[in-house]
């Protein structure tokens, strides 16, 4: 993280991820915004989430688009080239919404104040110009790489895992800043979330009592190239503690799991850990209170019909 500088987000998602995008946003940024662009001094790779479409690292702000053009002159490039990008998602109200034609010009008028060759197709340096709360921002554009598209095409696979998106908005809520955090999902399955955890930077291991699921997390993890640990075992095993815990309750549809057990379940993850994050698709409240544990945030993640509550526990 930095607290240096000051960046600007946008976000997409569909009507149905918008809780779940609602409550990644509170855990990585701590604000949260019907608008889907926010100001934050917290540096994140917008690649880590799912929701967060850009990133622009401020370099000039003002009133009004002339006060940008002054300022971008002192941009020097000598013989990089660059490119200008009109960032679309705003909170301007919908009557005061920038045409596309506009939005061009805005591009070429910036582009022409700016001391280098400008390339829209390969530059070496891309910048980024918006709006937002009557001001206007320039500065370093990033775009979101889409690193969680790739792990759609696992090697190991069932029909019940989660979502990749889902498992990598999920990691992001229980560790929003992986430095110094240790993180277990002891029912890992097939390694969903340890996928997106770990091409995160995010220190976690696996465990499950299924010894050929725990093959199929292990050749996973290592079809993408990371390295991480997967051992098998019961949850009641787990002696090391850990910052938090990642818990993918079993479902009763496909599951012979019985309320006694996911209680034990959540019982043993108490032990081990002071933070969990539950996916259920059941409302467990009375559960993970006789737990120990307290209910701090949560969400609704849809799938069409489908529903899961990811719930933020201390």
């Amino acid at each position: 993280m930095n607290n240096m500088n000051q960046f600007i987000y946008t976000f997409a998602c569909s009507d149905d991820e918008r809780s779940l995008c609602s409550l990644e946003m509170r855990s990585l940024f701590g604000i949260d915004t019907e608008s889907l662009i926010i100001k934050s001094d917290i540096s994140i790779d917008p690649s880590r989430s799912p929701f967060i479409k850009e990133q622009i690292e401020i370099m000039y702000e003002g009133d009004t688009m002339s006060d940008i053009l002054k300022q971008v002159e002192d941009i020097v490039l000598d013989d990089s080239t660059f490119k200008v990008i009109f960032v679309k998602i705003n909170d301007l109200a919908s009557e005061n919404k920038i045409s596309y034609g506009d939005r061009r010009i805005i591009e070429r008028d910036l582009g022409m104040h700016i001391e280098g060759e400008a390339d829209v197709h390969n530059p070496d340096h891309v910048f980024g110009i918006v709006t937002l709360g009557g001001r206007w921002y320039f500065g370093k554009y990033r775009l979101n790489d889409a690193v969680w598209f790739l792990h759609m095409k696992k090697p190991r696979n069932y029909s019940i895992a989660l979502g990749t998106r889902l498992a990598r908005a999920t990691a992001n809520i229980a560790v929003p800043n992986p430095l110094g955090v240790k993180a277990i999902d002891p029912c890992c399955g097939i390694g969903t979330v340890l996928v997106e955890a770990l091409s995160m930077g995010i220190d976690i291991v696996g465990r499950d009592f299924n010894p050929q699921i725990v093959q199929g997390a292990r050749a996973n993890i290592a079809h993408f190239g990371y390295v991480g640990e997967v051992t098998y075992g019961d949850i009641a095993d787990v002696s090391e503690m850990y910052d938090v815990a990642i818990i993918d309750m079993p479902y009763n549809l496909f599951s012979t799991t019985t309320p006694e057990e996911q209680l034990s379940l959540l019982q043993h993850t108490r032990r081990f850990a002071s933070k969990v994050v539950i996916i259920t698709i059941e409302t467990i409240d009375d559960m993970i209170h006789e737990a120990g544990f307290t209910i701090i945030d949560r969400c609704v993640a849809k799938k069409r019909s489908f529903s899961r509550q990811v719930i933020v526990c201390n």
